[in-house]
C-alpha cells in the first residue's frame, strides 16, 4: 500500500503566535465560544484532514495580560466537537499528574463511544510551572515522580478500558439478560500510587481504547515512545534531527518486537503563507513586532522550570552558558533541549530566540509560500523524517484557511495526500491496529451486542498483547 502523508490541525488559541489575537486575520470570536473550535472542525474534516488536536496546561501563567488565554477545557470540548462532526479524529490532552485513572477512563470511553471511535488521548505529565499548587501540592511534582505515576496510570486505564469483553453487552430483551458478567471482570489494581478495583461502569469503545498520543523527544520520553506510543508530535528545527529521532524511534521499536508502521511521527510546523514570499516574511515581521519581551521571557523562563534570564540584554548573542543544563529541568526537559540546540547552533540574540519561540513555542516555523511549504512537506515526508505534521497556523482561522485551500491540493496532486476518508475510526485512519483485550482476548460471539469498530474487531482472534505501561513526556 503506497505511504500516504498524516495532517492534524493543532488548534491554540487565535494562532500559535503569542501576537496572533490582535492580527486581524484571527477570529473575532472569544475563546471560550465553543462555535469557534467547530468552525475548526469542521474546517479540517472538509479539508480531510486525520484529526484536530488541543493540548492543556494546569495553570494560567503570568502572561494574561498579554496573550489570549483561557480557552476551554480539551475533554469536554471535544465532546462537543463529535456532535457536529462524522469524520475526523478528535485527541484532547490529559494528565496523568493530576488525574484519578477511573475518570479519566470513564471519560475518553464516553467520547470515543459518542465519537464512534475517533478519539485520541495526549498522554502528559504537566510540566508547566504553577499546575502543583492548584491540585494541592506546595509546589511542582518533580520529573521522575512525575514519570512513576504516569507508568502505573496507565497500567490502570488500559484494565479498565480492557475489563468488558467487547461482546459483553447482550441486550437481549427476549431472555431479560442484558449483559453477560462473566465478560465483565474487575481489575483489582493496588499499586504505588493507585487503588482502583473496577470494573469501568461503561462498555468497551469502538477503537477498544484511544488512540494513544505522546508529545516529547526526551530520552525517557523515546523509551516509552518506541515502546508504547501510537502517535508522536514532536517538536525540530531541522530536517536531520527530525531524520535521526524517527529512525531511532522506528529502530528501538522493531528490537522491541513492534512492527515501526504502528508508530506515526508528526513533527510540529507552522507555516507563514503568503501568496508571494515577500508577503510571507511580512506576515511574519508584523507578528513579531508586536510582541513584548516580557510575555517572551516568562515563556522561557517556564521552559526551564523557572529560571531568571530577565538579566540577560536582549540584543546580545546568547551562548549555552546562558541556559540551566536541560538534564536538570524538572519542566519540559525535550523542549529545553531543542532550544539549547538552537542557541548552539545558531548563536541568535536573546530578542531572536523570543520571536523564534513566540511563533510556535520550539516548533519548525516557516515562511514562504503555498508551493515552498509543500516542498517542505514533501521533503520530510520522502526524507524519512515525519509520516507527516501536527500543523500549527500561526493565526487563526485566516492561516489554516491558506493552508486548506493553497497547500493541500498541492499536496493531493503530488499524490501525497488523501482524496477521500478510509475507514470511520482514528485508528484506522491513522493505519493502527485495534487492540485485543488483555482479558478477554477471544474473538466475538456471535449475536452480541458488543462496543466494536464498525469494521469489526480486527485483533481480536490475536493473542492478548501486554497492558501497556507509559510514560508522558
Amino acid at each position: 500500500m503506497t505511504r500516504k502523508l498524516h495532517l492534524n490541525l493543532f488548534v491554540h488559541g487565535r494562532g500559535h503566535h503569542e501576537t496572533a489575537w490582535r492580527h486581524d486575520g484571527a477570529t473575532p470570536l472569544a475563546l471560550t465560544d465553543i462555535s469557534y473550535y467547530q468552525q475548526l472542525a469542521k474546517m479540517a474534516e472538509a479539508a480531510l484532514l486525520d484529526s484536530v488536536f488541543f493540548a492543556d496546561a494546569l495553570a494560567l501563567g503570568e502572561e494574561i495580560g498579554h496573550v489570549a488565554k483561557g480557552g476551554l477545557e480539551p475533554v469536554t470540548t471535544l465532546a462537543a466537537l463529535a456532535t457536529v462532526t462524522e469524520r475526523i479524529g478528535l485527541i484532547a490532552t490529559a494528565s496523568t499528574t493530576y488525574t484519578e485513572p477511573y475518570n479519566l477512563a470513564r471519560q475518553f470511553a464516553s467520547l470515543d463511544h459518542i465519537s464512534g471511535g475517533r478519539i485520541g488521548w495526549n498522554i502528559v505529565t504537566s510540566w508547566v510551572q504553577g499546575a502543583g499548587p492548584n491540585f494541592g501540592y506546595d509546589q511542582q511534582i518533580e520529573h521522575a515522580e512525575r514519570y512513576a505515576r504516569a507508568f502505573e496510570f496507565l497500567e490502570v486505564v488500559t484494565k479498565l478500558w480492557d475489563s468488558w469483553a467487547d461482546d459483553a453487552v447482550l441486550d437481549d430483551r427476549v431472555s431479560g439478560r442484558y449483559a453477560d458478567p462473566e465478560r465483565i471482570r474487575r481489575i483489582d489494581h493496588a499499586g504505588r500510587h493507585y487503588k482502583v478495583a473496577g470494573p469501568l461502569n461503561l462498555p468497551r469503545s469502538p477503537q477498544g481504547r484511544p488512540v494513544f498520543v505522546q508529545a516529547g523527544s526526551s530520552t525517557t520520553g523515546r523509551r516509552f515512545a518506541a515502546q508504547y506510543a501510537e502517535a508522536i508530535f514532536t517538536a525540530h528545527l531541522e530536517k536531520e534531527t527530525a531524520i535521526a529521532f524517527y529512525e531511532d524511534i522506528k529502530t528501538h521499536a522493531a528490537a522491541l518486537g513492534r512492527r515501526p508502521g504502528q508508530i506515526i511521527i508528526l513533527p510540529g510546523l507552522s507555516p507563514v503563507i503568503g501568496s508571494t514570499e515577500e508577503e510571507a516574511h511580512r506576515i511574519w515581521r508584523d507578528l513579531n513586532e508586536l510582541s513584548d519581551p516580557k510575555v517572551g521571557l516568562a515563556r522561557l523562563s517556564n521552559r526551564f522550570g523557572g529560571h531568571d534570564f530577565s538579566h540577560l540584554d536582549l540584543d546580545r548573542r546568547l551562548s549555552v552558558d546562558d541556559f540551566p543544563d536541560p538534564v536538570r529541568v524538572q519542566a519540559a526537559q525535550s523542549r529545553a533541549q531543542v532550544i539549547t540546540s538552537l542557541v548552539a547552533r545558531e548563536r541568535p540574540t536573546l530578542r531572536q530566540l523570543l520571536h523564534s519561540l513566540a511563533g510556535a513555542r520550539g516548533h519548525f516555523t516557516v515562511a514562504g509560500t503555498p508551493e515552498r511549504i509543500a516542498d517542505i512537506v514533501e521533503d520530510w515526508f520522502r526524507s524519512g523524517a515525519a509520516d507527516g505534521f501536527n500543523i500549527m497556523p500561526p493565526i487563526l482561522p485566516s492561516q489554516f484557511t491558506v493552508f486548506t485551500e493553497q497547500v493541500v491540493p498541492v499536496l493531493r496532486k503530488r499524490g501525497l495526500f488523501r482524496t477521500e476518508y478510509e475507514g470511520s475510526t482514528l485508528r484506522e485512519r491513522y493505519g493502527l491496529e485495534r487492540p485485543a483485550s488483555q482479558f478477554f482476548p477471544g474473538p466475538r460471539r456471535a449475536g452480541a451486542r458488543g462496543s466494536v469498530s464498525p469494521r469489526g474487531p480486527a485483533n481480536e482472534d490475536a493473542s492478548a498483547r501486554k497492558s501497556p505501561v507509559t510514560e508522558a513526556v
